[in-house]
């Protein structure tokens, strides 16, 4: 696997012919088109195939893949382009297995996703996950589960084969995380057994495979009270055969300031819980100035000290499939960021006829442009150096897996590369 960046007067055909690939495979690797256009210091992931197989009118996946002698899964990660679609086009060419097949290692993936996310989106990257978490059940003032519409996001753990983790947090009815809600449920042993309950008997009913718990703004004061809770919570649901993960604010220290740290006790909440989510984004936010949305020094800070909390095996690495594009000069407190998917910012890119540049440091591309109104505008995104970067600390560090906030976000390339790092642990 190679990661190619685009100079003036490259072409999709251009690249192609420089690896000797055929047009379309390049193009499926990097969810493009086969007659897109690309952006000078465009990264383009380039995998040279060991074996092709053309489909013949009347073929389908599951002889294809009988025939080649590989399972359906390996079909569809080799083959992004595919959409998690099991219909075939006569003359469409398929990889069964590339010449630079040597994993890093086998790891968990898991990918949070809205009810409302796009199907075809979520249909690409679900043969890649080891687990789908749909986003959230909150917490009421009595103790009980706030409703969420997961059934068709079950429905697709279900046909793609990963493993659904009920995810619990405390997002109240108007959609915030509350510590007014956390505070009321860790003061109350009994709140929390009715909690726990109505979480047993939601994961009982739904077949949820274990619950991913994200309470987030705890006050310092609760910090013994949340991990004696996750512990509460992991010891019912362990008992049913279910693991319990808990996601944890990015620390860098042990005595870290700050309302969204402080309660996250890595020591007592990795004790508690069977695995964690580091949450490693976010330092370019919304409200926040121009910057990338996971500089891998700040990733690896974090990881730093976690691993010195935490055992490694228990740690999945947070990861984002998104982007911000921010109207300049940046003012705090007015200037707004607006969330964007990758291929959104190479489009945005092209119409604007702006380089992409890399800062080699934070490991992440951006680019300016000025709009049709003359504003100026910094984006900063994720493309296949900056997630080709990341993905490698999960084998540098030892850890269990990645976990993907989110999967509204289109993203081809991630899934090229996590195909080509690391075999998908199966968990279902």
């Amino acid at each position: 696997m190679q990661i190619y960046v685009t100079k003036p007067g490259d072409t999709l055909y251009s690249v192609a012919a420089q690896y000797d690939l055929e047009l379309p495979l390049l193009a499926g690797l990097n969810g493009l088109a086969s007659d897109a256009q690309l952006v000078v210091g465009q990264a383009l992931v380039v995998r040279e195939p060991a074996r092709v197989h053309t489909v013949a009118a009347g073929d389908t996946l599951y002889a294809v893949a009988r025939r080649c002698g590989v399972d359906v899964d390996t079909l569809y990660r080799n083959n992004y382009a595919l959409g998690g679609r099991d219909t075939l086009r006569a003359g469409e060419l398929l990889v069964v297995a590339y010449d630079d097949e040597q994993p890093l290692g086998t790891i968990g993936v898991n990918g949070y996703a809205y009810p409302y996310v796009d199907a075809a989106t979520l249909d690409a990257a679900a043969p890649y996950l080891s687990y789908l978490t749909p986003f959230t059940y909150g917490v009421s003032r009595s103790g009980g589960l706030l409703p969420l519409n997961d059934g068709a996001l079950l429905a697709t753990a279900a046909r793609s084969g990963a493993a659904a983790l009920m995810h619990l947090s405390t997002l109240t009815e108007d959609g915030r995380f509350s510590n007014e809600r956390s505070t009321l449920l860790l003061n109350d042993p009994a709140l929390q057994e009715k909690l726990i309950d109505d979480v047993a008997r939601t994961v009982r009913e739904k077949g949820y495979y274990g619950v991913d718990v994200d309470f987030e703004f705890v006050l310092s004061a609760e910090r013994t009270r949340y991990a004696d809770f996750v512990r509460r919570l992991r010891e019912r649901m362990n008992a049913m055969g279910c693991p319990v993960l808990v996601a944890l604010a990015p620390k860098t220290r042990a005595n870290q300031p700050g309302l969204l740290y402080e309660a996250h006790d890595y020591a007592l909440l990795g004790e508690a819980a069977n695995a964690v989510l580091l949450m490693t984004y976010e330092w370019g936010y919304t409200y926040g100035p121009p910057m990338a949305v996971a500089p891998l020094p700040q990733v690896r800070a974090v990881l730093d000290y976690a691993v010195s909390a935490i055992e490694p095996k228990k740690i999945f690495l947070g990861a984002p499939l998104y982007g911000y594009d921010w109207t300049l000069p940046y003012v705090r407190g007015t200037t707004r960021a607006e969330s964007i998917s990758p291929v959104r910012a190479v489009e945005l890119a092209l119409q604007y006829g702006a380089d992409v540049r890399f800062d080699e440091q934070a490991r992440s591309p951006y680019f300016y442009y000025a709009d049709r109104a003359g504003r100026a505008h910094v984006v900063w995104f994720e493309d296949a150096r900056s997630m080709d970067a990341k993905l490698r600390l999960v084998a540098e560090y030892g850890l269990q897996g990645v976990g993907y906030w989110n999967l509204m976000r289109a993203m081809p390339q991630n899934w090229t590369l996590l195909n080509a790092l690391y075999r998908i642990e199966t968990v279902a």
